[in-house]
């Protein structure tokens, strides 16, 4: 296990660890209860509450109009479709970036004298992509009523067969949306999945205009009503990052063939804890990274890690420019602002997200970074710049002493550093095993969803 310090001495060989344990110390106690066990559950995470919010308030909607009857009889098909629309839309808005960052903004202005409770529950601000899930398949459901309804009428209703036509392709392009993000299938195809989502929802947006103009009766009408108010602030919503799409200049260094470290000056200095889009090929795909500004310089750095096919051709054949788009947008260690204290666990190059808040030194915070060999892996600059700001940080090399238990080392650090939260950017598994370990023990934790 490597000590810490401004520049820490090379420890002396040693075998590597069998155990797995981490250091000395306490380990975590028994979870505090069943019910908080229960709740820790990833499935019974933040995102799947809001989902689930989300599919229980159209139910209600639904039994609601059942006894209204709005959903037969001539108005059918207009009921449903407004009902459609409204699900579109917050599932369309949650995920603009500047929706994205006043949820963010709003939810860490709670002051850290607040109870704890609160702040832990407004920490998971992240978990918004809930409402996006929950939105659009309800509004593709919706949106399969509508097309019934106006497939009952045979043509003969407003909009006539045209309404038939691009709804039947609407509907044939909403469902291969909803498909492809389906976990398994976006998991194993995210390339498919990012792309069918990207250049589908563009196509049904723009048949759910042709349709919505029919079903009006012409564009005139369409503008003056409700459903083309909502249509223009959707295509603005959507049109709006790719309006600020530009190709940059960009310098890239490789301490190492793990890991790229990236070089921005156009003009932009990012604000601690958000991410930047880049991309070689813009309308394919788009890769998120975490923004590191350097307090008093402009411009910033992105830590690219070899993890994947797109990540190891970027390493291997770094670029002399990339596209960016939109607007930096904010990640989920922002949430460190409602806590008085935070012990930060990271992974490897998950360091990269984490080190912009290190920087900026806005909350107390203690770090506890797993990865292999640092200063091979991430060079030497990195890892004095690290602990110039961290000269307590906890650095486990995994090369000399071994895979540690996270859930015990989190623990430790949160104990020794009398932290009230834990914030861990790591993999999947390993963010699941200290964000559910620590929360089944009562302390609040954050870590990625995987759900964009």
């Amino acid at each position: 296990m490597t000590t810490t310090g401004l520049r820490p001495q090379p420890a002396p060989p040693a075998p590597p660890r069998t155990d797995a344990a981490g250091p000395p110390g306490d380990a975590p106690p028994p979870p505090v209860s069943t019910l908080r066990r229960i709740l820790a559950h990833p499935r019974f995470m933040h995102h799947h509450r809001l989902v689930a919010a989300v599919l229980t308030a159209n139910a209600a909607l639904l039994a609601y109009g059942l006894a209204a009857d709005w959903w037969r009889g001539p108005g059918a098909a207009e009921a449903l479709g407004a009902a459609a629309l409204a699900n579109v839309a917050l599932a369309v808005l949650v995920r603009q970036q500047y929706v994205i960052n006043l949820l963010f903004w709003l939810a860490t202005r709670a002051p850290t004298r607040w109870p704890l409770r609160i702040r832990w529950t407004l920490g998971k601000v992240y978990h918004f992509g809930g409402l996006h899930v929950g939105g659009a398949l309800a509004g593709t459901a919706w949106y399969l009523g509508q097309l019934g309804a106006l497939t009952a009428a045979g043509g003969r209703g407003p909009g006539g067969a045209g309404a038939l036509v691009t709804g039947y392709a609407t509907a044939g392009l909403l469902l291969a949306v909803v498909g492809t993000a389906l976990p398994p299938v976006r998991s194993r195809r995210h390339d498919l999945f990012e792309r069918t989502h990207r250049l589908g929802g563009w196509a049904a947006l723009l048949l759910l205009w042709a349709q919505a103009g029919l079903l009006a009766g012409g564009p005139v009408a369409l503008a003056a009503s409700p459903q083309g108010w909502v249509l223009a602030v959707l295509t603005a919503s959507i049109a709006l990052p790719w309006l600020r799409l530009r190709r940059v200049p960009v310098v890239v260094e490789r301490p190492s063939s793990h890991v790229a470290l990236v070089h921005f000056d156009h003009g932009v200095t990012p604000f601690p804890g958000s991410s930047t889009a880049i991309s070689r090929r813009p309308l394919w795909e788009w890769h998120s990274f975490a923004n590191v500004p350097a307090p008093g310089r402009s411009g910033f750095r992105l830590t690219v890690s070899r993890a994947g096919d797109w990540t190891g051709r970027f390493i291997d054949d770094a670029p002399q420019r990339v596209w960016v788009k939109g607007i930096s947008t904010a990640g989920v260690a922002n949430v460190e602002t409602l806590f008085r204290r935070v012990v930060y666990v990271a992974t490897g190059s998950g360091i990269g997200p984490v080190l912009p808040h290190l920087l900026a030194e806005q909350v107390p915070a203690r770090l506890v970074w797993v990865a292999r060999r640092h200063r091979e892996t991430f060079g030497d600059a990195l890892v004095d710049e690290i602990l110039a700001h961290q000269p307590d940080a906890l650095l486990w090399d995994t090369a000399r002493d071994g895979k540690p238990d996270m859930l015990r080392l989190a623990w430790q650090a949160y104990r020794q550093f009398d932290a009230e939260a834990v914030i861990c950017i790591s993999n999947r598994p390993l963010t699941w095993q200290v964000v559910r370990g620590m929360e089944e023990r009562g302390v609040p934790a954050y870590g990625a969803i995987w759900d964009s």
